[in-house]
């Protein structure tokens, strides 16, 4: 495989353990900055609706660019949203430099995913997709766990400054590594783009995203308080419980993609249904120590095996859109979920029933899900037996 394509990884690497560390380090933001913890959980909502805003934007302003100087130009955003979200003394700088680190997240995997493609031939181009975000799979193994022991240790602008030295040595690699395009992208008809993804199909695709990753999300946001106040642990566990989480997330993914290829539709209910399912019982069993660690593992395992169904479907949806536009648009409604899950928790712990309620709140978010996912299956059904129906000759 080329080496460009480990460029592309080290660049999703610092944007996966920029958009996840935060969880690890709510307590530490909240005590500092002087806010709730579910104020400091609207960090995550303001990073991913920064992701759903610039995603679209930017893949379309940038369509007639040379992929190249895109991704560096980016990564250069990264690094000064990072050093801002590090030296911001109040809570609003925070959020507004967390916005503009987000901006640079959808359009940097969908226009790298489709650079990663062209680096190789067509027999192997998921693969080299596939390098590229074993960036951001690393971020939640590695990445995140050590940017929260970092954060708890020396304080949480130590993990941004860490982000952004990482930034760096991506923008590096990615002008060292990373070939020049022989020539400009041709670009794509973006209102017919946009008209395709505005179809029924795509746009119920799109709110099982949406829906599915709020329920993880509702969760994970808060998953340092639920294990410290709920559970028990010490602040000093969390980082080693994300790592449980972490393996998890791996596991999930690869099965996930498996299922995916074999059945992707009963991959797709099953998947949100382990969810829900897991969530559900975290109602209980994050009383228990024991129960907590094996259910964070499989809250990452059901949370991404959701993933590739989620993606092959909505892309399925939106065969006929241009392919970096598709692909930054799912990125968004993956964010969009985010964003909506991390508010409903905060609403469920600070104006509803409290921190042990979250689980079960989550779990209504994939139980949704699945309706929206079997209303568009019926969708499909309908229209193939209208198209497959003889029709009536004229009178």
């Amino acid at each position: 495989m080329p080496v460009a394509l480990y460029a592309l990884a080290a660049g999703a690497f610092g944007i996966g353990v920029t958009e996840f560390v935060i969880m690890g380090l709510l307590l530490e933001v909240s005590r500092d900055l002087g806010v709730s913890v579910a104020a400091a959980g609207m960090l995550i909502s303001g990073y991913a609706l920064g992701v759903v805003v610039g995603a679209p934007i930017l893949t379309v302003f940038t369509a007639r660019w040379n992929r190249k100087p895109v991704l560096i130009g980016l990564m250069a955003i990264f690094i000064i949203g990072n050093a801002a979200c590090a030296l911001a003394p109040t809570y609003g700088l925070l959020m507004a430099a967390r916005v503009l680190t987000a901006l640079t997240h959808g359009t940097y995997f969908g226009v790298g995913s489709v650079f990663a493609a062209g680096l190789v031939g067509k027999d192997r181009r998921a693969s080299a997709i596939a390098i590229m975000f074993t960036g951001l799979t690393l971020a939640n193994i590695l990445g995140v766990p050590a940017g929260t022991w970092l954060g708890q240790q020396f304080g949480w602008r130590m993990t941004f400054w860490a982000v952004t030295a990482i930034g760096v040595l991506a923008s590096v690699t990615l002008i060292l590594l990373v070939p020049s395009d022989r020539s400009p992208p041709a670009p794509s008809n973006w209102k017919a783009d946009l008209k395709a993804v505005s179809r029924t199909p795509v746009l119920l695709g799109f709110l099982t995203t949406v829906l599915g990753f709020a329920g993880v999300f509702a969760l994970f946001t808060y998953i340092a308080p639920l294990l410290t106040q709920v559970s028990g642990f010490a602040d000093r566990a969390v980082s080693p419980i994300l790592l449980v989480f972490g393996g998890g997330l791996v596991a999930g993914n690869l099965l996930g993609g498996k299922l995916a290829d074999i059945r992707l539709k009963t991959a797709l209910i099953g998947s949100m249904a382990a969810l829900a399912v897991v969530l559900a019982f975290m109602t209980i069993g994050f009383q228990n120590p024991i129960a907590a660690i094996a259910l964070t593992g499989l809250l990452g395992a059901a949370g991404f095996a959701t993933v590739p169904p989620l993606q092959s479907w909505v892309l399925s949806k939106a065969i006929d859109a241009g392919e970096s536009l598709a692909s930054s648009l799912n990125i968004a409604a993956f964010n969009l979920g985010n964003a909506l899950g991390a508010w409903a928790g905060g609403v469920v712990i600070s104006q509803g029933p409290g921190l042990k309620a979250l689980p079960l709140a989550a779990a209504a978010f994939p139980a949704l899900a699945i309706l929206v996912a079997l209303a568009a299956f019926a969708l499909d059904r309908r229209r193939d037996l209208s198209s497959n129906s003889p029709r009536q000759p004229a009178c």
